[in-house]
């Protein structure tokens, strides 16, 4: 086994864990948002499909499950099959991967996942493009337990700068528990 297997074992021990799933379940978060049955939704740095196969079950659009690791997405396409979904739509890459137009997303879902891009902003002024005009873009972060800065981890404060200066309008702030917050933001021209 090598390294790379490791990690992806122990991340996907971490992304399918109970305890992850009682603190705070993709159920809890996709009731919260005013999801349309035909609502299109880009699930970015899908992992094991944590929001993406829920969020499948819960519309009739599409769930574009994006990954830069072909072995998550296959984890997703073996659930796909299982529930079987057939409105997921698995991509390998980052955002300009997608084989779709500007505008073409009415709700973008990043966890866990930004506070990994430096710089942030084009990655957020991508994402603002890729959303429709009443889009929206749902940010799940972990605040950083250090304050010294060394942590790859982004403040809620941060993540909140970051996003309005890349044309987003914050319009909920939440901590669904203890160091977990969630920020819902509007596309804003």
């Amino acid at each position: 086994m090598n390294h790379h297997d490791r990690h992806s074992n122990g991340k996907v021990s971490y992304l399918e864990s109970p305890e992850r799933r009682k603190e705070f379940s993709p159920e809890q978060l996709l009731n919260r948002i005013p999801l349309k049955d035909t609502d299109t939704l880009l699930d970015f740095g899908a992992g094991t499909g944590y929001f993406s196969i829920p969020a499948a079950k819960m519309i009739n659009g599409n769930v574009y499950a994006l990954d830069i690791d072909a072995a998550m997405l296959e984890i997703i396409k073996e659930k796909a099959v299982a529930e079987q979904l057939t409105n997921i739509v698995p991509v390998k890459g980052s955002i300009e991967d997608l084989p779709l137009p500007d505008g073409s997303f009415d709700l973008i879902i990043a966890s866990l996942v930004l506070h990994e891009i430096q710089p942030l902003k084009p990655l957020l002024q991508q994402m603002k493009k890729a959303l429709n005009k009443d889009g929206n873009l749902i940010c799940l972060e972990l605040e950083p337990k250090r304050k010294d800065g060394k942590a790859p981890r982004l403040t809620m404060e941060k993540m909140e700068t970051e996003m309005n200066e890349a044309g987003f309008q914050i319009a909920e702030k939440h901590f669904p528990y203890e160091s977990l917050y969630m920020l819902a933001a509007r596309k804003h021209d």
